[in-house]
């Protein structure tokens, strides 16, 4: 067990840092965010599309897409100092982390040139639009339709909870392409211009974003679409979809590690109980970075555990959740002040004494459906880690 870095890796994050040092935008900028991640201001645009140019924004990526070839090592310190610094390196995460990567693994050259480039450049937003009224842990079960018609296909459907769809230029939608074939079997990815003529987007508040709106939905009536916008086989886009949450997935559980974290840095322990509720929050914490340092040693050799991101992704949310539903607990009526204002990072920085934990508590709920469900990572585990039936 080798519990600290080569020297080439150290090399690598002694340079990232020294880039942070001279480049990072000011607060007076990074405070002008809202909450809505897909509300992109001039400044983040600057700053992703500079990170891209340095080779910094997905350093695994080759330099031409925004990288430097790291290795996964070298990837996982990246994401550690920007954890450690609190630094979002994109403001559209799904189409960095989503959309762009699942264009650069299925996409043809001209779609990466069209499509992937401009998005890793904040010249285009992008979002993906997956989950319907009707489909929502059970994907595969989506009912939007194209219809093969000339060069295009015609689009008629419906998606929801689809973030950041209302400011993005294009959306990655997974269609039914053949109603006849198993439902996993005749799925499509295509990628869809906003201002497609019969798109309505409708973004829609939730319990933690009144104001600041993220999520949408989508309504597509008679869309027409080039068939030169599909994105990777006709009928193959279950595979784009495992590919697109797995990009979603590999680094997700180091997010959760930071909120622990900082959770960690906030709780205020008074009682016995208290305590005791601060040291599982701390033993979560740990636990969590163990078992995902060992994640990613293993993909660094090359292996692919299903299983044990499913379980890190299972592990962090469900212990965000808990640690924040016993902070609240801790902070009786105190912590259930909800702020008026909150901090260019937030919901994280959030003083503990000036409330916020009712917002972290509600949020804490996203993690565990975002990414694939909890219920569908645990059949994950069951089938692929422990070799149980289905």
């Amino acid at each position: 067990m080798q519990l600290t870095f080569d020297a080439d890796v150290e090399e690598f994050r002694a340079e990232f840092v020294a880039f942070l040092d001279q480049h990072l935008p000011p607060e007076s900028e990074t405070g002008e965010r809202s909450q809505s991640c897909s509300d992109v201001p001039e400044w983040a645009r600057r700053w992703q599309r500079f990170q891209f140019d340095n080779g910094w924004l997905l350093p695994g990526n080759p330099p031409e897409y925004g990288g430097r070839n790291a290795t996964v090592i070298q990837q996982y310190v990246h994401q550690e100092e920007l954890s450690r610094r609190r630094i979002y390196h994109s403001y559209n995460p799904q189409g960095v982390g989503i959309v762009a990567a699942s264009i650069l693994s299925f996409g043809t050259e001209e779609q990466k040139q069209r499509w992937a480039v401009p998005i890793l450049r904040a010249e285009l937003t992008a979002s993906v639009g997956m989950s319907e009224p009707g489909a929502g842990s059970d994907l595969a079960s989506l009912r939007t339709r194209a219809v093969s018609d000339g060069d295009d296909f015609v689009v008629n459907g419906q998606k929801v909870w689809t973030s950041g769809a209302h400011d993005a230029d294009v959306l990655m939608t997974l269609v039914r392409t053949d109603p006849d074939a198993p439902k996993h079997k005749g799925i499509s990815v295509v990628l869809i211009p906003t201002e497609s003529e019969g798109l309505v987007r409708r973004p829609f508040a939730t319990v933690c974003e009144k104001d600041d709106l993220d999520f949408n939905e989508v309504f597509f009536t008679d869309v027409r679409v080039p068939k030169e916008n599909l994105l990777g086989p006709l009928n193959g886009g279950w595979k784009v979809v495992n590919g697109a949450l797995g990009h979603e997935r590999t680094m997700m559980w180091m997010q959760f590690a930071d909120r622990l974290h900082n959770l960690s840095r906030d709780f205020r322990p008074v009682s016995a109980l208290d305590r005791d509720k601060y040291a599982t929050l701390l033993m979560d914490t740990q636990a969590l970075h163990l078992l995902g340092s060992a994640a990613v040693a293993g993909a660094a050799r090359g292996e692919v555990d299903l299983a044990s991101i499913a379980v890190l992704k299972v592990l962090g949310s469900e212990a965000e959740r808990d640690a924040t539903e016993q902070a609240l607990s801790c902070g009786g009526v105190e912590a259930l002040n909800h702020p008026s204002t909150t901090s260019a990072f937030a919901p994280y920085d959030l003083d503990y004494l000036s409330a916020g934990w009712f917002e972290r508590y509600m949020r804490s709920f996203a993690g565990t459906i975002a990414g694939g469900t909890n219920e569908i990572q645990r059949n994950i585990i069951a089938t692929v880690g422990l070799g149980l039936p289905r």
